[in-house]
This record gives structure tokens, C-alpha cells and sequence, in this order.
């Protein structure tokens, strides 16, 4: 089976493919403090809740957005998989032209995500992530990467108000059950919650304008569905659609050389 890895900011994402078969994945927090062997450990921890084996895997692809934990990635499948990773990155792969003033500062997932949403689509697309930071990504019908936005995650937004109002308490990240809210939980939720979908209708809207071309939008991340449902610009949510962009670039770089920092 192949293992594809996707470490973001706050959340790192493990998916295991048999064929083309998403069969396991896993999401956990990201925590650039843990060294190879406790990785390890957490992993075979997953694996054994499966009934899997580290040796069930037969190669692994990673995605990283945090520079400090792909060395240790990488370590840890020489060391435990003896498998030299393909890495998302320079010199790699992806079939997708990159028309950034400087590619290299593209983060992995964006690309990853572009990917594969224009491989399942075909036509022109925006791409919204919904991680630490909430990416906007722009593909044309072409299938080349045209750049984006980057807008500070919700619950970011949140952690900041959270800490500059003293008498504010912090809540939950959900759908409040109306807009004009009644209390001051409430009124939180309504702000945090539609706030952003205002921020999503109106950057997509925006970007729309800009290209001159109807464009599919395509949301994936933990808050995709939630805010999908009142967001009106989204089109389409797939929540595994980084896990299925490393798949895809791992077939189109699959019997060439692995690719390490």
C-alpha cells in the first residue's frame, strides 16, 4: 500500500491507498517537538487499531509546510519503512505549470490541491482550504496554477479575539442558530461563523471577476462542510482531496527517482 503524508501547521494527515482506494486515514496534531521514534510510535499506535503493518506499505509520499519536520519525516521512513519518500517539492512532478512570480514559495498542499482537484474536474477552478490558514487557489482551464490568496484561518481569527477582549469567553467554532444573536456566546459564534463566510463569498466572488471565466470552487479542510452550507460561491467539497493530490503525483513521478530535501 502506498502511505501519503500531509504535514500542515496544525494538523498532520495520513492516508493509506491500496491501489486507488482510499482504505485508512488519519488526522493528528502537528507538533514539530516530537522526534523520529515517537512519530514512529504514534504511527504503528494507528497501524495496529487497523490491523496494519508497517511492512504492508510499499512506498510513501510526503507534503510538508513545516520545513523543521520534513527531515524527520524523511528519517523515519529510511529508518521504519526503508523507504527513501517521494517529496512534494522542487524537482518533483505534478503536471501542473506553476505561473507564480517565484513557484518555490508555492506552499506543497496548494499545489498538491490544485492537482488533484483539476485532474477530477477539468476546467477552470478555485480551490479553498480550510487549514490553519484559509488558501485560496486559483487553476485555469488549462490546468495551469495561476496564484491565490491567503487569508488567516478561522480558528486563528478566532485565538485573537479570544485573547485581546478579556471579558470575551471563548466558544466553539459552530453555526450559531441565528444571526442576530441573543447572548454573548452567540453573538461570538454569529460574528466568527458568518464573518468568514462573508470573507469566502467575497474573495471568491473577486477572484471570479478577475479571471473573466466561469470557475468551479472546490473547498476542502476540516471546516469545509460546515462552512459550505452557507458559504454561496462553493460548488464542491472534498474532504480528501489533499490525500488524492499526493496519490496522483506520486503515479506521475512513480519509477523515477525519489526526491528528498
Amino acid at each position: 500500500m502506498l502511505l501519503v503524508i500531509d504535514i500542515g501547521n496544525s494538523n498532520t494527515v495520513l492516508g493509506l491507498y491500496a491501489g486507488e482506494t482510499l482504505v485508512k486515514n488519519w488526522r493528528v496534531a502537528t507538533d514539530k517537538t516530537r522526534t523520529v521514534d515517537e512519530y514512529a510510535i504514534l504511527i504503528d499506535c494507528l497501524f495496529g487499531l487497523s490491523e496494519l503493518q508497517f511492512k504492508d506499505v510499499c512506498d510513501v509520499i510526503i507534503s510538508c509546510v513545516v520545513p523543521p519536520l520534513l527531515n524527520t519525516f524523511v528519517a523515519l521512513c529510511q529508518a521504519y519503512f526503508d523507504k527513501k519518500p517521494y517529496v512534494v517539492g522542487p524537482g518533483i512532478k505534478t503536471g501542473m505549470p506553476i505561473l507564480y512570480d517565484n513557484p518555490k514559495e508555492v506552499g506543497a498542499d496548494r499545489i498538491v490541491n490544485a492537482v488533484a482537484a483539476y485532474e477530477k474536474y477539468r476546467r477552470s477552478l478555485i480551490v479553498v482550504d480550510f487549514g490553519t490558514a484559509t488558501t485560496f487557489d486559483y487553476i485555469s482551464g488549462k490546468g495551469e496554477y495561476l496564484g491565490g490568496a491567503i487569508a488567516p484561518g478561522v480558528a486563528i481569527s478566532a485565538e485573537a479575539l479570544f485573547e485581546r477582549a478579556s471579558k470575551l469567553p471563548r466558544v466553539d467554532l459552530s453555526r450559531p442558530p441565528q444571526v442576530i444573536a441573543k447572548n454573548t456566546v452567540s453573538s461570538m459564534q454569529s460574528g466568527i461563523f458568518y464573518g468568514y463566510v462573508g470573507l469566502v463569498d467575497g474573495i471568491v466572488s473577486r477572484m471570479k471577476q478577475e479571471a473573466g471565466e466561469p470557475s468551479l470552487v472546490v473547498a476542502t479542510g476540516g471546516l469545509a462542510p460546515s462552512i459550505a452550507v452557507e458559504a454561496k460561491t462553493i460548488d464542491e467539497v472534498e474532504p480528501m482531496l489533499t490525500l488524492d493530490g499526493l496519490l496522483i503525483i506520486y503515479h506521475r513521478n512513480k519509477g523515477g527517482k525519489s526526491h528528498e530535501p
